[in-house]
């Protein structure tokens, strides 16, 4: 099994690019690989409760069933605690699935072999 992490730096400021992170990660599970969703910058944001209620691109599912779906299926979503701190994002505020980060996590599944994609 190979691994998988992809990078969303984005929110409400650019549904599209959210929601493709997460469709490319659930393609990644439907073809059997470990993914992981590492959630930095504005893209902390789509880990917290309530967030992405309402939030569907064009041509896309709302991004909140993409999320769902990903998590249900097995997926890893980890949120940079250093990207969330100044947003006053707290572990408590986050949705079934996803769990705070330090960069030494990230480096470490890179150096582990984690393929890696940013949108």
């Amino acid at each position: 099994m190979g691994k998988v992490m992809i990078n969303n730096t984005n929110g409400k400021e650019d549904v599209e690019r959210a929601t493709l992170a997460f469709v490319v990660a659930n393609a990644a599970l439907t073809s059997g690989q470990e993914a992981t969703v590492l959630l930095t910058v504005n893209g902390t944001w789509v880990a917290t409760k309530g967030y992405t209620a309402g939030l569907q691109a064009d041509g896309f599912a709302p991004l909140a069933d993409v999320v769902t779906q990903f998590v249900t299926n097995g997926g890893t979503i980890w949120v940079c605690g250093a990207c969330a701190k100044p947003r006053a994002i707290t572990a408590d505020m986050l949705v079934d699935g996803a769990s705070l980060v330090g960069a030494a996590t990230a480096v470490e599944a890179m150096v582990n072999g984690a393929q890696t994609l940013s949108f």
